[in-house]
Order: structure tokens, then sequence, then C-alpha cells
């Protein structure tokens, strides 16, 4: 038998003309390793490949009257485009936050001209520029519209022409469920926990704290990582409203009078219980640290904090509105001044925006081009549609179907948290200030 190892692995036959990559949702570091990747795949393929530019933000605007235009909607990707693109920042085609399927919760919804309007239009802009198949690039909602954009084309005509679509999963939070670890999550968490590491050095220069509000929407992977690496005092994330700390609060919708409960952080129990980490620190000699708190914690505040608080396309809410570092820092101060009869300056940090576009690290860029390599053996050379590229153990190539990682019926994802009692959970446990529950004082 020849020994091939060294040689490129063969063409596979295929009658696709023409590939669309897509990127949707915020930026990530390694994002341009997984185009650029997915990319040269295709093209050493001899397949076209087109860029879109802008996540969905052109595609649904499409109308025969309002053609897709190359340079401003698209580009066409050469060889020439890509050269040494796998680790650089930014991402090369844009982004944007555009949700063609915010109308779809359900698949009968699909059946609703006016509620597929969106879903049509971007097939019908896609078929425009003689697009084949598509790679989607994203979050979980980049994902679920995916989901509905397969499905919507599911209900085409029997001799429609069907655009297959793969989806590589992108999110420097790591809370996607199907895969390990997401690409740019040990880049963002590098470059947060070095941010980390100089905030504590000022502290200790000047005995005070810093409370940095970390990214993370739904899961405190990124807050949890950058206090491990950061060697943060105390760490806080969604996962930890559990409890004694969780509370339930009642709501009355405006609009038809009825109410309902909410789960919230028990304000009263919570952040007595970061007070306690400054005090058993004083015990220790220690004047000083760090508190990292996730973002999405904003979710479980009681009412009185988010009133005239907007929410987006996906029914998230305005978490840069909510001021959440600036409300922990506040009544972190008040509560110490309460115990202690002292004062302690607790500066309000926000981390995250400035991570997204850092320069990939390795690992990042060869997580990243896996994935993007792997977009194109899904569709080329396994003939998959509607499936995630994930990697496990050595960047293993795996292929998830939507219908494992999606709700049937509402066509939500479901988010991966850190496991409670996890190892990954107990190590941040182990390495910050131990903390008694009878040191907690209310």
């Amino acid at each position: 038998m020849a020994d091939n190892t060294l040689s490129r692995p063969p063409k596979m036959m295929h009658n696709f003309r023409r590939a669309a990559i897509l990127f949707a949702g915020g930026p990530a570091p390694a994002a341009n390793a997984v185009i650029s990747a997915a990319a040269t795949a295709f093209l050493r393929n001899d397949i076209e490949v087109v860029g879109i530019k802008h996540g969905y933000s052109a595609l649904v605007e499409y109308s025969p009257s309002h053609p897709l235009e190359e340079g401003r909607d698209y580009v066409m990707v050469n060889h020439k485009m890509l050269g040494r693109t796998r680790n650089s920042s930014g991402i090369m085609i844009g982004t944007a936050r555009t949700n063609p399927g915010k109308l779809v919760s359900h698949p009968s919804h699909l059946a609703d001209p006016e509620k597929s309007a969106p879903l049509k239009t971007v097939y019908e802009a896609l078929r425009s520029i003689g697009v084949d198949v598509l790679i989607s690039i994203g979050g979980d909602d980049t994902l679920k519209t995916a989901n509905k954009f397969k499905m919507f084309q599911e209900r085409l005509p029997l001799d429609a022409h069907r655009i297959p679509i793969v989806h590589l999963p992108k999110t420097i939070d790591n809370d996607y469920r199907g895969i390990d670890f997401t690409f740019g999550y040990f880049t963002a968490v590098d470059f947060l926990a070095a941010e980390v590491r100089n905030l504590l050095a000022d502290a200790e220069a000047n005995r005070s704290y810093f409370l940095c509000e970390s990214m993370g929407r739904s899961a405190g992977w990124l807050a949890y990582g950058v206090a491990i690496a950061g060697e943060a005092s105390l760490v806080v994330s969604v996962e930890d409203v559990v409890g004694k700390y969780r509370t339930t609060e009642e709501t009355v919708d405006p609009s038809t009078g009825e109410s309902s409960s909410r789960p919230v952080m028990n304000m009263e129990a919570v952040i007595p219980r970061i007070v306690a980490t400054m005090t058993a620190r004083e015990r220790e000699g220690k004047e000083y640290g760090v508190i990292v708190i996730a973002e999405g914690l904003a979710e479980f505040l009681p009412s009185k904090y988010l009133e005239g608080i907007g929410r987006d396309d996906h029914g998230h809410i305005n978490i840069s509105a909510v001021n959440l570092h600036d409300v922990f820092a506040d009544l972190i101060a008040k509560e110490y001044n309460r115990q202690t009869g002292k004062k302690r300056k607790v500066n309000a940090v926000q981390l995250g925006y400035e991570a997204r576009c850092a320069r990939p690290h390795a690992f990042d860029v060869m997580l990243g081009s896996q994935l993007g390599v792997g977009a194109y053996r899904a569709l080329v050379e396994k003939r998959l549609n509607g499936v995630m590229v994930s990697i496990s153990g050595q960047l293993q190539l795996e292929y998830v179907p939507f219908d494992d990682l999606v709700d049937p019926e509402t066509l939500v994802t479901v988010v991966r948290y850190i496991e409670r009692d996890s190892d990954f959970q107990r190590l941040t446990r182990f390495l910050e200030t131990y903390v008694d529950d009878g040191e907690v004082h209310r």
C-alpha cells in the first residue's frame, strides 16, 4: 500500500459551484481562521466562495429591485485575499445581529407567509447570486436561525433548489451544547485574565478592590476561566444563583395585568457573601482583591434595578444599559461599611469587548481552522445538511444534527451551564479565598 501521509486528501466529486460563508453575532478571536480555512478548502476543490458581508443584514433587505451588490453586500473570496489571515484579528467579512427567524418560534409558524417572509427573502437573496451551500458561523441564536432556514427549505416545492447548510459554533462564552470548547474562548480568557492580574497589582498598591463584570450572558465559563487564570479572589456567575442565593419575585405584565413569578438573586445573601471574602482576606493580611462577576447575573437582578431596560431581537435584556458592575460595586462598598464600620474603595470595571477581536492564540487558530475545514468535509465529503460541526479529543471532527441541539417545539437551543460541583466548578473554589458559611454576616 502506497504511503500517502504527505499527500492532500483527494478531491471529491460534487455538483456545487458556489459556497457562501456568513458570520453573525459578536466577534470572537480566530474568526478569520475559521473563515480562511473553510474558504481555502472549498477553493482548492474548485468551488467558488462568496463571503456574505455583515451577517444577514443585507440578505433580509434583498428584493429584485434592490439586488445584492458585490463589494457592498458580498465579496468573491480568492486565495490572494486569504494570504496570512488565519492568525489575524477581527472578522474579514464583518458581522451583524440581524435575525431573519425572529418571528418563528414554533414549526407551524413556517407555514405563515408573513412570519417566514424574512427566511424566504434570505433564500431568494442567496439564490440570486448562485449560492449552492451555506456555512453559518455564530452563536446559539445563529444556530437557531440556521435550523429555521433549513426547515423553511423543507417546505419548498419538491423541484425547488435546496441550499444545504452547516453551522460552525462561535462564542467566547463557551456555553455551547455539542462542543467542549468554542474557538476564541481561551484567547479571550487569557486576554482578560492579564487585565485582572494588572488590576490585582493596582488593588494591592492602593489597598482597594476591583469589581470586574465579565462577558458571559447565559453561563459562567468565561467569568470562571478569567478568575482562575487571573487569580481573582472570588467569582460569581448565574450557576451560583441557587439555594439561599436565589429567591422569587412577583411581577405584573402592564399590558395584560397578569402576574407571574421570576427567579431573582437574593441580594441580602449574595452581597454579604462577597463581603465575607473581603473580610476573610483581611484576616490573612490582604486588604485588596479582585471580584469577578458574570454579566448574565443582570437577568437575575430584582425588577427595581431593571426599570426601563429594553430587550433585543433575540429577547435578551440590554445588559449594557444595566451597568451591573456599578450596581454591585456600590452595594458591596455599602455592605462592607455596614459590617466593619470602615470604608474600602470598590472600583467597577467592565471586561469583555476588548477581548473579542484579540489576536488569537495557537490553540484557537488550530481549533478554528479545523472547524472551517470541517464545514467543507461535512458538505462535500459527507453530503450532510443541517449539522453543526464539532470537535472532540485531539481535534477530531464530529457532526451533530440540528435536531440534537434545538428543541423541536420552541426551536430554541439549550444553554450549556457549568455543572454544579463539577471538577471545573470546584477548581475555582479551591483556588479562591476560602470563606466558611459561618463567617457570612447579614
